[in-house]
Parts: structure tokens; sequence; C-alpha cells
């Protein structure tokens, strides 16, 4: 079922590059963000009364809090990073670097969560960064 939803994931995610480039024309990129933002601040608060999960809150850690905000903050960073970047370049240049963070989440899986390394996500790896390279130079 992840698989499913991974896949739901990349073509939203595609989705929202193209949108957002057509969106962004004319207005400020730290704008637009903020305009995104408050749209998915909304959409997830209905997500989760519609689905009666608030009560979950209380059962957060001080070390979840913690990491939930330091995520929500580079979320941000990269969102206003990847409007500004989008507002001035070219979509189809400026995407697959956006996407190069799978490798980069790769190698910090690898450092910090321990994830298994085997030659599959190697491969994969040295791929996407080939692809990338490809794409952008």
């Amino acid at each position: 079922m992840w698989v499913l939803f991974a896949v739901l994931s990349a073509i939203f995610a595609a989705l929202t590059s193209i949108l957002a480039k057509v969106g962004i024309e004319g207005v400020n990129s730290n704008l637009a963000t903020a305009i995104r933002t408050a749209v998915v601040l909304v959409m997830a608060w209905g997500i989760v009364l519609l689905t009666g999960t608030l009560g979950g809150i209380s059962a957060i850690t001080t070390r979840g809090w913690i990491f939930l905000v330091l995520s929500g903050l580079a979320t941000g960073a990269s969102w206003l990073c990847y409007y500004y970047a989008l507002q001035i370049g070219d979509a189809s240049r400026v995407v697959p670097i956006d996407k190069f963070s799978v490798v980069i989440t790769m190698v910090l899986a690898f450092v910090f969560l321990h994830e298994t390394v085997d030659w599959k996500t190697i491969l994969g790896g040295v791929l996407i960064t080939a692809g990338t390279l490809i794409m952008v130079l």
C-alpha cells in the first residue's frame, strides 16, 4: 500500500511544480509560498479533524515535537528556496535539482538512521545523480 501512496505523492509533486510555475508568474515567490502553505495548513488540519485523530496530539513526546518542528522549519526553507528557484528558472531544470533530495535523503538515512545499504540503492543513487547532472548541465 505504501507504494501506491508514494506513486501518488510523485504525481502530486509533479502537478505542484507545473501549477506553481504557472501560478507564480508575476507574484513574489515568498507570497506564493505563504499562500501555498496556508492551503496546505487548512487541508492538513481538515484531514486531522475529518479522521478524528486530533486526540493523538497529547501522545506526542517532547522529542517528537522537537523533530516535527525542525522538520517543519526544513520544509519551510525548502519551499521558500524552491519557489524562488521556480520563479527565476525553468521548471524543467529546477525540479530535477530539487528531486536530487532523494539522493541526499538516502545518504542521510544511511548515516543517521543506519538504514541498510545495498548495491541496488547505491546504483539507484548513482543513476539519479547522473540523470540530474545530465539534465541541468
